[in-house]
């Protein structure tokens, strides 16, 4: 049983949470003994920025942040929820929960922590004046706590309906008070309630982390069998080659590895855990003056591409068509929302369609409507492995033939952050994102745009937002007919475009562990003798 926490994942850009299924095989590069005393090294993609975990959405930060700080609850491998920091829960409406502190937690600075500080965490994130960008995701904007100090109970009241009201809050992850009083703290990781505790950071190189001695809470069993690390240093690591020559080398511990390097890996027969990613996703830019507003144009760009060649490539061959945009195991909710939904490839309707809408064909070859030229900027994560660029460039090659100047952009988590949620300079994006929950999508398409909320496409469907409205109001399961005829909606008007997952293995090398909603578990590390 493993600590996990379902906050939401764009992978490697947003933790707008990378999705998981189980899965292992191989071996560990070691001899099996678990062994104390060691320290875990970690390959990451890109440097996380702030891992202020309040206040980010990078799936890169929420995997460091699991080390630095816990939630409420848990939840076991079938998906009930299980004892965090929290020892007791109920959620008997889709508006009201109530949490029961365990007893003995500290902080990494020593002092207690109270009903009073895990109250004040929810109401951080519920207070719209704060921009929380998880506001929404895990704690719906509105929400607000009380404590009872005498009881060690959290009594929240959610700001709207939420049908999985007590999965959600009980995600969140919890500040210390210190880090509550100034923000600068959990920026640095600091001021935590987790398995370790912050030593070093160097941007865009390393973090350091030091397992606390007094930490003697959170789910499961972890404490059964030795292993546990002393320290974990997490890499940052851009390039995929590099991270794999690492592993084989032994200075990398783990390290998610997809492409062409897998073949290396595989043929040493590395352990791995393996999650399912929505890798194949694009998003068009729907705000004013985009050509992206226009549906038309949305169907018949996506209409010109060959989804499953893009997504053949994507995977080098690894990979499966989307059913769907939530794709995190254990699925809370089951179904198709997108075979059959999205325009089929056909390249001459996808012209006819873009000439009907009144961008025709100039001289040079580069359609244009009303003097504006067919112009695209394709935003695509490097961080993502190598075979995202062979992918852009497949893309670019097929809307240049249909008459579209397009202009291909590489950029890190941070850079894609900033142009989706900050500048607004784009017109596509191959950004993925992935949830644990439906409703965690929710804030990303629809509601305030970008740069005021995290709509980052400006997606306006009243359909979704409908569905979305009665899903809401029915708790847990008895919601998800809701929650599909809302995701379908979305597909259906070309306002996201899920095409391909990818399998996506975290090899290891002189060390096991387990995946969670498309994160490495710390409890579930365990060091090996070599």
């Amino acid at each position: 049983m493993t600590r996990t926490r379902t906050a939401g994942v764009v992978l490697g850009v947003l933790a707008l949470t990378a999705t998981a299924c189980g899965g292992s095989g191989g071996t560990a590069a070691g001899d099996g003994t678990p062994v104390d005393g060691k320290t875990f090294t970690l390959g990451i993609g890109s440097d996380p920025g702030t891992i202020d975990p309040h206040m980010t959405v990078f799936s890169v930060a929420i995997q460091l942040d699991l080390f630095l700080y816990d939630s409420l609850l848990g939840q076991s491998a079938d998906g009930k929820p299980v004892a965090g920091l929290a020892a007791k829960w109920d959620a008997p409406t889709t508006t009201s929960a109530t949490f029961t502190l365990r007893q003995g937690i500290t902080c990494s600075d020593g002092a207690p922590l109270t009903a009073a500080d895990v109250a004040a965490n929810v109401n951080f994130v519920g207070d719209p004046a704060n921009k929380s960008p998880i506001a929404g995701l895990t704690i719906a904007p509105g929400t607000k706590a009380a404590a009872d100090e005498a009881t060690r109970t959290i009594t929240v009241t959610s700001g709207k309906p939420d049908a999985f009201l007590l999965r959600n809050v009980g995600s969140l992850p919890i500040v210390c008070a210190k880090g509550l009083s100034d923000r600068k703290l959990p920026a640095k990781g600091e001021s935590g309630t987790g398995m370790f505790a912050i030593s070093e950071v160097v941007p865009n190189d390393h973090y350091t982390l030091t397992r606390r001695k007094d930490y003697a809470w959170g789910p499961g069993d972890w404490k059964a069998e030795p292993g546990l690390p002393d320290k974990v240093v997490v890499r940052v690591v851009p390039n995929t080659t590099t991270a794999a020559n690492l592993l084989l080398s032994g200075e990398l511990n783990a390290a998610a590895i997809n492409g062409p390097d897998r073949q290396r890996l595989e043929a040493r027969k590395l352990f791995h855990a393996d999650y399912l990613a929505p890798l194949g996703e694009i998003f068009y830019n729907q705000a004013a003056g985009r050509p992206g507003q226009d549906e038309s144009v949305r169907r018949a760009l996506t209409q010109a591409l060959d989804l499953p060649q893009l997504g053949k490539v994507l995977t080098n061959g690894a990979g499966k068509p989307s059913q769907g945009m939530i794709t995190a195991e254990p699925k809370v909710c089951s179904g198709d929302t997108v075979t059959g939904n999205l325009p089929a490839h056909d390249p001459a309707a996808a012209a006819s369609a873009l000439d009907a809408a009144g961008w025709t064909k100039g001289a040079d070859g580069v359609r244009a409507k009303n003097g504006k030229r067919l112009t695209l900027t394709v935003l695509y994560g490097t961080q993502l492995g190598p075979t995202m660029a062979p992918t852009a460039e497949l893309l670019q090659q097929t809307w240049k033939s249909l008459g579209a100047d397009v202009t291909l952009k590489g950029v890190d988590s941070p850079g894609l952050n900033q142009a989706l949620f900050g500048t607004g300079e784009w017109e596509v994006s191959l950004g993925p994102v992935g949830f644990a929950l439906p409703s965690q999508l929710v804030p990303f398409v629809s509601g305030p745009a970008a740069p005021d909320g995290t709509n980052f496409a400006h997606v306006a469907n009243p359909a979704y937002d409908a569905a979305v409205q009665r899903a809401g109001s029915l708790p847990g399961e008895a919601s998800c007919p809701a929650w599909n005829e809302a995701e379908t909606a979305l597909v259906k008007r070309v306002d996201a475009v899920p095409y391909f997952d990818s399998v996506v293995p975290t090899y290891g090398s002189g060390a096991k562990f387990t995946f969670s909603q498309g994160s490495l578990m710390p409890s579930s590390i365990r060091m090996l003798a070599k």
